[in-house]
């Protein structure tokens, strides 16, 4: 039964982006293209709380009781996995180059590496790339659609919410049973909410308005994500 959830919960979020993408794509682009803002404070206060109640002190614990090098080899883990991906969409973005060094990446931490628990490929001149589905489309020319708040995941718009669906359904954990499935995503969320503690309680510090600010913040951010893809797919 809950197994049977995820592709309705998919298959909503998917045609919910695509639907806000074809709306946005006939407008005028304007800043901060959030004209759901109510709806989106409502998630976002709702994640605040869960923040709050729930994984900043999960988070707290898992520094806290974990050394170092075991958080960093948890890191390490699905970092190795998402290589794969980032490899993925620097093909399809036209950038072989970059692609080469991510599969790189995977070869050697999947091997001396031991199964991406370490990091070797950062040592032999094979900085970890950044790329996802949501960048590949803005490199395509898709516009990013409204500003989303997604409940548990955060920040998005409606081109980064089809990226998102697609990075889901393409993963070797969804097609796992339940029990494996929901361990290691709940893992991969602890583990991305500990490394991010001390950059959320920045912005708890720095903000009037934390909504705003995180939305703005976000904004740029994959702005000069896509950016950056586009510029890297020029010059090849």
């Amino acid at each position: 039964m809950i197994r049977s959830l995820r592709p309705a919960l998919l298959a909503v979020s998917l045609f919910a982006g695509l639907g806000l993408s074809s709306v946005a794509c006939a407008q005028s682009p304007v800043a901060h293209n959030d004209p759901i803002e109510p709806i989106n404070r409502g998630f976002f206060a709702v994640n605040e709380a869960l923040d709050t109640v729930i994984f900043k002190p999960v988070a707290t614990v898992w520094n806290t009781v974990l050394p170092q090098p075991v958080r960093a080899s948890v890191s390490n883990v699905f970092g190795n996995l998402d290589d794969v991906f980032i490899g993925a969409n620097h093909l399809l973005q036209g950038r072989g180059k970059d692609a080469m060094t991510d599969f790189s990446r995977v070869l050697i931490n999947s091997t001396v590496g031991l199964a991406g628990l370490i990091d070797v490929a950062s040592t032999q001149n094979l900085p970890k790339g950044e790329g996802d589905f949501g960048q590949t489309l803005g490199v395509w020319g898709a516009e990013p659609g409204f500003y989303m708040v997604l409940p548990l995941l955060g920040p998005s718009t409606a081109r980064d919410t089809v990226g998102r669906a697609a990075r889901v359904v393409s993963d070797p954990r969804y097609y796992l049973a339940d029990a494996w499935y929901y361990s290691l995503t709940g893992l991969e969320f602890v583990q991305i909410k500990a490394d991010n503690v001390d950059n959320a309680n920045l912005i708890d510090t720095s903000s009037l308005d934390k909504y705003a600010f995180t939305r703005n913040l976000y904004l740029q951010r994959r702005a000069a994500v896509v950016q950056s893809g586009r510029e890297a797919a020029g010059a090849r």
